[in-house]
């Protein structure tokens, strides 16, 4: 599980990827994978995500695809037999996080509150999500909870973008971000992968002006 967390981190940017037609699973994969990403979450709120999971993970072996939006534990399973790699959900859901854990799965759920993330650290949990990020206090609150749990690091999702990738990514405690401005709906609906891999690109090149 720490070699994923390895990962995620070194990409610094997960893609957040909510997928109508498992169709468009492969072409969005191999942009995200030209332009440096070679990671994804692709979201359970559609009918496509299970196949579109195991469609990326066939094609792609070295991409390291993760399944978010995870409500239940019939959702875990069906997702870790796609191929998913790692398991995320949008809340503290203990009997999901527990069951991933006695399965060794790495699973990362969301938080926004200190009881949250101390049930997190009871688990030994190392990184948690945080989400919604910019609706639930942004990096502020992120510093605020990070100050008394010095051995937990955060991925926040939900109003992530170029504009503040840089704040999130400067502090310490951010293992990696979430986001979807280089995924969103439309330019998958209209096929315009040359513009993802693009806005892909762009993404990588300012995680390493961030991180050096």
């Amino acid at each position: 599980m720490s070699d994923i967390l390895e990962q995620l981190a070194g990409y610094g940017v997960v893609p957040v990827v909510v997928l109508n037609r498992a169709e468009d699973a492969k072409p969005l994969a191999e942009a995200l994978c030209k332009g440096g990403l070679k990671c994804a979450e692709v979201t359970f709120r559609t009918d496509a995500a299970e196949e579109s999971i195991k469609i990326m993970t066939e094609n792609f072996p070295d991409m390291l695809v993760g399944a978010g939006t995870v409500l239940t534990i019939d959702q875990v399973d069906r997702a870790v037999a796609a191929g998913a790699k790692f398991i995320v959900s949008p809340g503290f859901d203990p009997e999901i996080v527990d069951y991933c854990l006695s399965k060794d799965i790495l699973v990362l759920p969301g938080c926004v509150t200190p009881s949250e993330v101390a049930q997190g650290v009871k688990r030994g949990l190392k990184v948690l999500k945080f989400f919604p990020a910019e609706q639930a206090g942004g990096l502020a609150m992120i510093k605020a909870m990070a100050a008394p749990y010095t051995n937990v690091k955060f991925m926040p999702t939900g109003g992530i973008n170029a504009k503040n990738l840089e704040e999130y990514l400067s502090f310490g405690k951010i293992a990696a971000c979430g986001g979807s401005w280089m995924v969103k709906a439309d330019l998958v609906d209209n096929k315009q992968y040359d513009k993802i891999e693009a806005m892909t690109r762009e993404a990588v090149e300012l995680v390493k002006k961030i991180r050096g």
